[in-house]
């Protein structure tokens, strides 16, 4: 019989409470079988339906598993923090507590934020356009649509990509609730828990705690400041045989700097050799002095997969991203996509359109980049003045990252910077390897370092 509900609780809640609390106790070990729907409804002494959707809430969490001819069954076992969490989703809580502070908007200087402030996005344009464009929308779009996307746009994204000489249709072309969104349709549709992947070394700590959620191991590749390092690369091909490199090449998040043409084709040829699929997170290719050098270009998305999105150039509040790979990939991603989130929102993605048909997009991608281009100048000389070393020079995007001298600690210098309202991004956030020489830096974000109460912080810390 299950014990009486607590106050408020549900009968569903309290079965699942009580089963996960055996679980994280030990009294129901890894593979141990739990009552057939039939017993367990006769034991908690409720409907077996109750008990159907108590067990579905615990495979949705990860904590049962059904087995064929062996009813439901403990997935795995579990070692659980002090919030009673399993392992591997306390990991990528942890990883990602960055972005929960990023979040929040208690910090008054915001240097070590991952976003422009919205003055320089979604104030230019969308603030205008969003409701009341003038033009009347079809009693369609409020229906799901197609889950690959809102077809306008996806021929609109496939045009764009021949400026980056990408041979493309908008059969290449999958929608998704932004960058996130997208990485985290490739892991799952790529791959299982106990799988192996490479990753920028320092690199994008959200997709670490996407891995971490998927239970898959996670390997750094060091990134110089013309992109990957080419020998590391080949040895932890040879040695590790991951399934997947996922990396950046334009404006790396978070040393700002680009890969090389020569670095590019290097790092292709090893992925070719190794039967590997390289996914390239690409948030700034649409800012207009970008460069050529990337992989999907070389490669015309044959073996690569590029991730992109609106948030970095437009506003983050569109949720709104896009996947370019083969047409089968898209179709398994687009099926996947489908039983997930049946589709994205097409009212943003007729807006998108509408932005970039009309012509508004690009002009307001010219007045952004002349923005990033005062900021990032203005940003570097600060630092030059000062004496203190960057890792890459900045080409692209948003970031600069500054190497900490020896003694420094990267986190003692966020708390520091915490306890006068100033926001840091420490760089070991970003590193696999916590003891890495590039974890002792911090990211800055060159379009919210313009208050010099930062740099007047940095000078009596640093």
């Amino acid at each position: 019989m299950a014990p009486p509900p607590a106050k408020g609780a549900t009968l569903v809640e309290t079965i699942v409470s009580q089963i996960r609390e055996e679980i994280f106790s030990g009294a129901r070990p890894a593979a141990s079988r739990l009552l057939s729907i039939r017993k367990a409804s006769e034991h908690y002494g409720v409907s077996k339906n109750t008990v159907v959707e108590a067990y579905d809430r615990l495979v949705a969490a990860g904590l049962i598993a059904a087995r064929k001819g062996s009813g439901f069954v403990v997935a795995q076992a579990v070692d659980a923090d002090g919030a009673g969490r399993p392992r591997h989703v306390a990991e990528a809580i942890d990883i990602a507590s960055l972005l929960g502070a990023q979040l929040e908007q208690s910090f008054a200087i915001r240097v070590g934020d991952g976003r422009p402030p919205p003055s320089w996005t979604e104030q230019s344009e969308i603030r205008r356009h969003l409701g009341a464009y003038g033009r009347p929308a079809s009693i369609e779009t409020d229906g799901y649509g197609a889950a690959s996307g809102f077809r306008p746009l996806r021929q609109q994204i496939a045009r764009r990509l021949a400026d980056r000489q990408i041979e493309a249709g908008e059969d290449n072309v999958l929608m998704t609730f932004g960058a996130n969104h997208a990485l985290d349709l490739i892991i799952r549709s790529m791959l299982r828990a106990g799988d192996t992947v490479l990753v920028d070394e320092p690199g994008y700590y959200p997709l670490f705690a996407k891995l971490a959620l998927a239970q898959v191991r996670v390997v750094g590749v060091r990134r110089n400041p013309d992109g990957p390092d080419i020998a590391d690369l080949n040895a932890k091909l040879a040695r590790e045989r991951p399934k997947l490199f996922f990396t950046q090449s334009l404006g790396h998040n978070p040393t700002g700097g680009s890969i090389s043409l020569s670095v590019a084709h290097a790092v292709l040829t090893a992925a070719a050799q190794h039967n590997l699929t390289v996914i390239e997170d690409d948030p700034f290719a649409d800012l207009p002095a970008s460069s050529s050098h990337r992989l999907a270009t070389l490669d015309q998305l044959r073996t690569v997969i590029s991730v992109g999105t609106f948030a970095k150039t437009l506003s983050a509040s569109l949720r709104s991203g896009f996947i370019l790979a083969r047409r089968d990939r898209i179709q398994a991603l687009a099926e996947l996509k489908m039983l997930t989130t049946v589709n994205s929102s097409g009212h943003v993605e007729m807006l998108l359109h509408r932005l970039l048909a009309d012509g508004h997009y690009d002009r307001h991608l010219r007045r952004l980049w002349q923005r990033i281009s005062n900021a990032s100048e203005t940003v570097q000389e600060k630092l030059r003045q000062a004496g203190w070393q960057t890792y890459a020079d900045m080409i692209g995007g948003y970031y600069q990252y500054l190497l900490l001298p020896e003694g420094v600690s990267d986190i003692e210098l966020a708390r520091k910077g915490a306890r006068e309202s100033i926001f840091i991004a420490p760089g070991s956030v970003f590193c696999v390897d916590k003891h890495s020489p590039l974890a002792r830096g911090i990211r800055i974000n060159i379009s919210r370092a313009d208050d010099q109460r930062f740099y007047d912080f940095l000078l009596r810390s640093l």
